[in-house]
């Protein structure tokens, strides 16, 4: 689970009266991305959340470099850049799959925290042992 992309396509409903992408969306796109890599790697949220355990953005930081258009279609890459006992932290950018152009880069931070008190609580082990196991190869 080195880097993982996923691709979005852009509709209507995406872009602002410019006819480009609303930057808000830019954050759903990256959050899309986040829940497949996730799925990919054999957890679902909804189980997680079962568990008490959740998923929640602690900081996000984006730069806006290109604009993306209606219909276009877009990758979307997931890269972990570190991570500790209760957070990940992600480099995610936004490309046109057409030119391979980025469009936007971001760092999200991610926190696990219980559902049961909101207070922050380990990933879990299992979610440790494949991104430590993905980053020896």
């Amino acid at each position: 689970m080195s880097e993982f992309v996923w691709p979005v396509r852009v509709y209507y409903e995406d872009t602002d009266a410019g006819g480009v992408v609303y930057h808000a969306n830019y954050l759903k796109f990256m959050e899309r991305a986040r829940t497949e890599w996730l799925r990919y790697a054999g957890f679902e949220q909804n189980d997680l959340a079962r568990e008490g355990i959740l998923f929640v953005v602690r900081s996000a930081a984006v730069d806006f470099l290109k604009p993306g258009r209606f219909n276009q279609q877009l990758t979307v890459s997931v890269t972990i850049l570190k991570h500790s006992r209760t957070t990940l932290t992600f480099e995610q950018t936004i490309m046109n799959s057409e030119n391979n152009v980025i469009l936007c880069s971001g760092r999200i931070k991610i926190a696990c925290v219980s559902s049961l008190n909101w207070s922050p609580t380990p990933l879990p082990a299992s979610l440790l042992a494949e991104i430590t196991c993905a980053s020896h190869h």
